[in-house]
């Protein structure tokens, strides 16, 4: 048997162990239902997905609790993955400096096939278990960061490499995946395999994992900036006020937790140079802000420990 036939059987095989490719003959009738029982049914499946994140809920927070160990030395959280998962990682990725203040290099995400692949399929890319490799070299990769492999199949060549390669350098490895016992999830550190079961549609895994995988990724980036202090009171402090929309929520943030008016609100916020967190600091101690960005800086970024220490 020719070489490309042994290895299109042996893929053959291995899809059909994987949960994540199953069909259902529930499902059969799809296509003749009505419009109505076809939303009911699609919600049906995807109310399974925050139960099974649940179910990892130990393996969660031992990652969150690694990222912000290594967060605290320097570190970055790198999201690898292709397709569906690459993106979601990309996603969060961009989201957290306008959400939690950071510098876009904290948390990163890398794509098989590069920024055209966010947009667009990229042919054979996910095949390729040398280029996260090279792409995590690229960004000096070393063992104060944390490298997330995404893979619904938990499958992905260039998922398998990247992590691979981290665990090397001595990174935290951490896999999310849709499928138990997954070949990502051996390789990684830390296993989040969040088993979500045949798609509504068998196969397409940006339905039910793709669900799954921005539930996981919501938690580790968020949980981790709460315990870094990107949060006070349920709300975040750390936000950069980039446009009209964020600059109105920081004087209402403000105004809220701090229990002033609109007006004094703002006061505080351009004395501060529109940071929140020392405005509120500002407000609660009435420190200056000299003194007030001293504490801050003592008490890591964090609200509570430095208003404590000025009270």
């Amino acid at each position: 048997m020719p070489n490309d036939d042994i290895r299109l059987t042996a893929l053959l095989d291995e899809l059909s162990r994987l949960g994540t490719e199953a069909s259902t003959t529930e499902r059969g009738d799809l296509d003749v239902l009505d419009t109505a029982e076809l939303v009911r049914s699609m919600n049906a499946e995807d109310r399974r997905v925050p139960e099974a994140v649940a179910e990892r809920a130990a393996e969660i927070a031992a990652a969150v609790d690694g990222i912000v160990e290594r967060f605290r030395r320097g570190g970055r959280l790198i999201y690898i993955g292709a397709g569906t998962a690459g993106r979601i990682g990309v996603l969060d990725a961009s989201e957290c400096p306008p959400t939690f203040g950071t510098d876009p290099s904290m948390v990163v995400g890398l794509i098989a096939g590069g920024e055209t692949a966010i947009r667009s399929a990229v042919e054979n890319a996910e095949d390729d278990d040398q280029a996260a490799a090279a792409s995590l070299r690229e960004l000096g990769l070393s063992d104060r960061d944390t490298v997330v492999g995404i893979s619904a199949s938990g499958r992905t060549p260039y998922v398998i490499g990247g992590l691979a390669f981290a665990r090397e350098v001595g990174a935290l490895t951490v896999a999310i995946a849709s499928n138990a016992d997954s070949a990502i999830g051996a390789v990684a550190e830390i296993a989040i395999e969040v088993v979500t079961g045949p798609e509504f549609i068998s196969g397409s895994t940006r339905l039910k994992s793709g669900t799954a995988q921005k539930l996981v990724v919501n938690m580790l980036t968020t949980l981790s900036m709460i315990k870094l202090g990107k949060t006070y009171r349920g709300v975040m402090v750390d936000l950069l006020a980039t446009n009209e929309k964020l600059h109105a929520r920081s004087i209402r943030t403000v105004s809220q937790l701090a229990g002033v008016g609109v007006d004094e609100a703002s006061e505080a916020l351009a004395a501060a140079s529109g940071s929140v967190k020392l405005a509120l600091l500002m407000l609660a101690t009435g420190a200056p802000v000299e003194a007030a960005s001293s504490a801050l800086e003592r008490a890591d970024g964090i609200l509570r420990e430095a208003i404590s220490a000025l009270s």
